[in-house]
């Protein structure tokens, strides 16, 4: 037979039971023996002190309730209370109208204590400097209590209007300004022009806000399966991905009203003004959710402003961080990998690096004028005390206690409650129950009311505090990506559609041209082109702007007007064929690269550019892959050492990106120089492995002239490398190895170099298919190098 397993035996505490019986017979008794004393109570009052009747009926009733709660009050100090684990309902509903009525009477009687003591005080005082008894002082004082409780109460209400006063004086303009801050648009009132189909390239984040917010505004039927609605949405993602954007479109696209409002509308001047703001936030939102059916939408724009990690406010905290190269050598408004501008590969990282840099910083509620009032008084009342700009501790605070109460039934319906249902209980005449209804106010209900929140922030989600991206708040977490090739490709089907273009952009093969020319383009800056070129088309009399508008208004979105003075013709044929270098290079080694520009038109401080992107993005890369970036970097120096023997100072920026970029492989990746194998070459041993470790040399040699060490690299993650003498060796012997293919690739393709070169001469700019096409059919090849043969390293 199987035995079962033992259990916990939870038991009844008959003792406690049995004592809770018995404080309910004291209790009773003390009501008797209080009823049956309350007649000469009664007659105290009327007869003797000769009050009317209903005065003293009035009186001896306040007795009865005083002498049971002081009973009350008396016995529990005594006796412990009993501990009702498992006793039935009706005992412990008894038993917590007991504790209610002992707590409400011993507050009181502690008030009248001190009242009591203070007034004897006072009479003491007041019979020794009027010489007469402490008897006829107290009666005098007890006597001139109205005519006090009067004035009393004519001073503190102009004492409370004063101090309104000057609260309005002081807080009213700062407060003003914060809650301006705050903008409401009821169903009809927000059109941007932004629906939902004119969100692009955000497909995925789309479709996840447009469920949550169909849950929120009809989701009883989820709810009665078991569902629970998501309090709060947190959008995540760099600066211009379309976040906000997307925001604009929930709000003209919903049916429900939508309250706004930005980071800084919470960095107030003085502590404590950052949780108004908060608390007439949530005021706002719950009137217009009773307005509108029940439900409102709190967007809070770059929350991050208030919603940062707490503890990294203060502290050492530091989210994990994954270094790129792009960390250390990212120049110029479109992120150039070189100083020299000449140099862009389109990388996941390179946009989140790039998008990030666009962040613009967020700008104080406030004029100058009153920051500097605000700072001066500070200063004065209390150093280092009252500022509240930057801080956010109390506005996130009351942000979370906010969205946790936005559930919980109203405050002041929870007060009233419990206060009338204590008073009656501490007055011992009125019953819980009277024929089986209760006579207490039933317990408050949550409010209808459903306030929603939705946060967009340009920080990782680790640097948030825990408390804000709990599930129950702001649980839900949309990621909004770069534009890829992809989604520029869906954005430029959205703005094209708007404008006057010609036909030959309509083709899928020119929206695909488009999509790859704009590396890091946000949809802002897409819209800006497509406008841009409208113009130029309008200035010369046309109605529809075609393709080399939209490239010209391109280049100067990105990096201003075209300088017209180009230069000397043999400069211009020497910026080509540096350009050319790095172009031949990148078709040859890089297969994941697709090139999308090639330009010698000056813009700004850039005399030319060639410009990639990835075809795929990827998590990481290969060894050959890195290598092939490397040679990339130094096929422009290659280029001019094959065509003229020598080098321009131009290739200070590609010397200093390569010498990153190795550093970076031998230090943080792993990626040391190729091994030199010379076996099939030299059979004996000894002259093999000197002649090996000759070649080797002979790298290290060649890569300590291309060393770039200008700077200490101090602010590169990856400069402590070429600092080791031992990694030092073998980030030179990388430089070198990369360069000689280089030289090698050029010296075997170039009258292919040469051809590129002067085409891009004659047409200045190209881009997307006409440089693809062009190096295509160039028919490039990668050479074969002979390190014993002298012919194959060049001359520096």
């Amino acid at each position: 037979m199987r035995e079962e397993p033992p259990r916990l035996q939870r038991r009844v505490n008959d003792q406690a039971i049995s004592l809770a019986r018995e404080w309910r017979m004291l209790g009773r008794a003390a009501s008797a023996v209080a009823l049956l004393t309350s007649p000469a109570l009664f007659f105290l009052f009327y007869s003797t002190y000769d009050w009317p009747l209903g005065w003293s009926l009035l009186a001896a009733a306040a007795g009865v309730v005083i002498f049971r709660g002081g009973v009350d009050v008396i016995a529990h100090k005594m006796i412990p209370s009993p501990a009702l684990y498992g006793a039935e309902d009706a005992l412990k509903e008894q038993d917590v109208m007991s504790r209610r009525r002992v707590w409400y009477w011993r507050h009181k009687f502690k008030i009248w204590f001190w009242i009591g003591a203070i007034l004897l005080v006072v009479g003491f005082i007041v019979s020794r400097t009027k010489d007469e008894s402490i008897a006829d002082a107290m009666s005098n004082m007890i006597s001139s209590i109205p005519s006090g409780i009067g004035q009393a109460a004519q001073l503190g209400a102009t004492f409370f209007v004063f101090m309104i006063f000057n609260f309005l004086i002081l807080f009213g303009p700062l407060v003003i300004m914060g809650i301006q801050q705050i903008k409401t648009y009821e169903p009809g009132d927000a059109d941007w022009g932004v629906k939902l189909d004119d969100v692009r390239g955000q497909a995925e984040a789309k479709l996840e806000i447009t469920r949550v917010v169909s849950l929120w505004q009809s989701g009883e039927e989820f709810e009665k399966a078991g569902g629970k609605r998501e309090r709060g949405v947190l959008f995540l993602g760099a600066p211009g991905t379309g976040k906000t954007m997307l925001s604009k479109a929930i709000a003209t696209s919903f049916n429900c009203p939508f309250v706004t409002i930005p980071g800084s509308g919470f960095a107030q001047t003085f502590i404590g003004m950052d949780a108004v703001i908060v608390r007439y936030l949530a005021r706002k939102a719950k009137k217009m959710a009773n307005k509108w059916g029940g439900q409102c939408i709190v967007f809070i724009d770059e929350i991050d402003a208030v919603g940062l990690r707490r503890s990294s406010l203060g502290s050492g905290y530091q989210p994990i961080q994954s270094g790129t190269i792009h960390d250390s050598h990212f120049f110029g408004p479109m992120g150039a990998m070189t100083s020299t501008g000449d140099l862009i590969d389109e990388t996941e990282a390179w946009r989140e690096k790039l998008f990030a840099m666009r962040a613009e910083p967020t700008p104080s509620p406030y004029p100058p004028i009153v920051t500097k009032f605000a700072a001066g008084v500070n200063k004065a009342m209390m150093p280092g005390g009252m500022m509240g700009m930057g801080g956010g501790g109390l506005a996130l605070n009351q942000l979370l206690v906010v969205m946790d109460g936005i559930d919980e039934p109203p405050f002041m319906k929870r007060f009233r409650t419990r206060k009338f249902n204590t008073f009656l209980d501490a007055i011992y005449f009125v019953p819980q129950r009277l024929f089986g209804r209760k006579l207490r106010l039933k317990p408050p209900k949550p409010r209808k009311e459903e306030v929603y929140f939705i946060g967009a922030c340009n920080v990782p989600l680790e640097m948030l505090d825990p408390a804000l991206t709990r599930p129950g708040r702001m649980g839900r977490h949309i990621y909004f990506r770069t534009p890829t090739w992809e989604d520029r490709r869906d954005i430029f089907d959205l703005y094209l559609g708007k404008v006057g273009h010609e036909e030959a952009l309509d083709t899928a093969k020119a929206r695909d041209e488009l999509a790859r020319i704009t590396n890091g383009y946000s949809p802002a800056m897409i819209d800006q082109a497509c406008s841009l070129a409208l113009t130029y088309a309008h200035s010369n009399d046309r109605v529809a702007f075609s393709r080399q508008d939209l490239l010209e208004a391109m280049t100067t979105v990105e990096t201003g007007v075209a300088i017209g003075q180009q230069g000397p013709k043999h400069e211009l044929r020497a910026i080509a064929i540096h350009e050319a270098g790095h172009a031949v290079t990148s078709h040859v080694f890089r297969e994941n690269m697709l090139a999308t520009r090639l330009s010698i038109k000056k813009r700004g401080e850039t005399g030319g550019h060639h410009q990639a992107m990835a075809i795929e993005d990827r998590f990481g890369s290969w060894r050959s892959e890195e290598v092939g970036s490397l040679i990339t970097v130094l096929g422009a120096m290659a280029a001019e050492l094959v065509f003229y023997g020598q080098n321009g100072n131009g290739v200070g920026g590609d010397l200093g990106m390569a010498t990153a970029r190795a550093s970076y492989m031998v230090g943080s990746a792993g990626m040391a120089p190729a091994p030199i194998d010379l076996s099939d070459r030299i059979p004996d041993k000894e002259a093999r492995e000197k002649a090996e470790k000759k070649v080797v040399e002979r790298f290290q040699e060649l890569g300590t002239k291309l060393l770039h060490r200008s700077s200490n690299m101090d602010g590169s993650m990856f400069g402590s490398a070429v600092g080791d003498p031992g990694k030092r060796k073998l980030v030179t012997g990388l430089l070198g190895q990369s360069f000689v293919i280089a030289y090698a690739t050029i010296r075997l393709n170039k009258d292919a170099t040469e051809r590129i070169a002067e085409r891009l001469i004659a047409e200045t700019e190209m881009y997307g298919d006409d440089v693809t096409e062009m190096l295509d059919e160039a028919r490039l090849l990668k050479p074969e190098i002979d390190v014993l043969d002298e012919n194959a390293w060049p001359v520096i």
